[in-house]
């Protein structure tokens, strides 16, 4: 049966979408561009009244919506829902796509977020994205802006609309692991010494147009070398990689920690000044001592470290400056009392 005029052209717009997302795919790995690009998409071609795309977490038991159109898009942005609940969650749990004239007659449909944005329900297709059988992520749209319902051939596009949107994940996935491995120290999962010099040329451009402070702890094991005599050297590579833990748990904005090499460490604190600085170090240092280390090898071993802080604009005018005189105040501890803080 031949096709009629209506059907053709949209058999010509979708190879049009699905022509422009595949060359955006090539020429780009930034996850949210091309997510929003897909979500126009899906507007120019379904006119839905309202739409939403959703988040798989990494606890793997929660979604979050990435992105909210339409009239409870202000409610929704930020909103949770978990695997299973509403049609959202499971579709997501099961990995299979909805379509519903009259979603609000289906008992998997939670009105929760209909409740909260004053919005109401009638018609929703929801379809997976998936990476092999894992899903990803969840594209809902709710009523057709036309006042009918949304159809199997409408399904069947935002399926293949899903596709690309899997794909672009999967992208944006490899891309991030491949540049963690490029600036990752692999044995304390810190940030290594290559990504410290890149790291400090941008936040010290940035603080020279900002006026802001760069404070820098530069630490050092104390008698490391006898973890390594007694314990032995896996053991001794496993105390640093514990050490890595504790600073990792430590990190957020304005807090960015890595392996400056052996068992020296650095904490880069843009934003902060030198008297932060030395109460980072300082709290850092009660927090190393009163670690427990190879606890789950049943030694209970106690180390120490030396300290030195140092800051731009006031000790230093660049990154070697910086560097150097925090190394340099670390070791005045080094040599003397260890188990101390000096600022440069």
């Amino acid at each position: 049966m031949p096709c009629s005029g209506s059907d053709y052209e949209r058999l010509k717009q979708e190879h049009q979408i699905y022509s422009d997302l595949a060359r955006t795919l090539t020429s780009t790995l930034d996850l949210s561009e091309v997510l929003r690009i897909i979500m126009e998409k899906v507007e120019t071609l379904l006119k839905p009244r309202s739409w939403s795309l959703l988040l798989m977490e990494e606890d793997g038991r929660h979604l979050h919506f990435e992105i909210a159109v339409g009239p409870s898009a202000q409610t929704l942005a930020g909103s949770r829902l978990s695997v299973g609940e509403g049609i959202a969650g499971w579709v997501a749990q099961n990995g299979r796509s909805v379509l519903l004239e009259d979603a609000s007659a289906d008992e998997r449909f939670c009105s929760r977020f209909d409740e909260a944005s004053r919005f109401t329900t009638r018609s929703i297709i929801c379809v997976p994205m998936k990476i092999g059988e894992r899903v990803v992520g969840v594209i809902e749209l709710i009523n057709r802006m036309e006042e009918t319902a949304f159809t199997d051939l409408d399904m069947r596009a935002l399926e293949t609309l899903a596709e690309y949107g899997a794909i672009a994940i999967q992208n944006a996935a490899l891309f991030d692991r491949a540049q963690r491995l490029v600036i990752t120290d692999d044995h304390t999962s810190l940030y290594n010494c290559r990504h410290l010099y890149d790291t400090l040329d941008q936040e010290l451009a940035r603080a020279r147009l900002s006026g802001h402070e760069v404070a820098m702890v530069f630490f050092d094991l104390d008698h490391f070398k006898r973890v390594n005599d007694t314990h032995g050297h896996l053991r001794g590579s496993k105390v640093l990689r514990e050490v890595g833990h504790l600073l990792r748990r430590q990190e957020r904005p304005g807090v960015i920690p890595f392996r400056y090499g052996g068992d020296e460490f650095v904490v880069l604190l843009p934003g902060s000044s030198k008297d932060e600085g030395l109460a980072f170090a300082g709290n850092l240092r009660r927090l190393i001592n009163e670690t427990t280390f190879l606890a789950d090898e049943g030694i209970d071993l106690h180390i120490t470290a030396s300290f030195g802080v140092a800051s731009y604009p006031g000790d230093a005018s660049d990154q070697v400056g910086l560097l150097g005189y925090a190394d340099i105040a670390m070791y005045r501890v080094k040599e003397s009392t260890r188990d101390a803080i000096a600022a440069a």
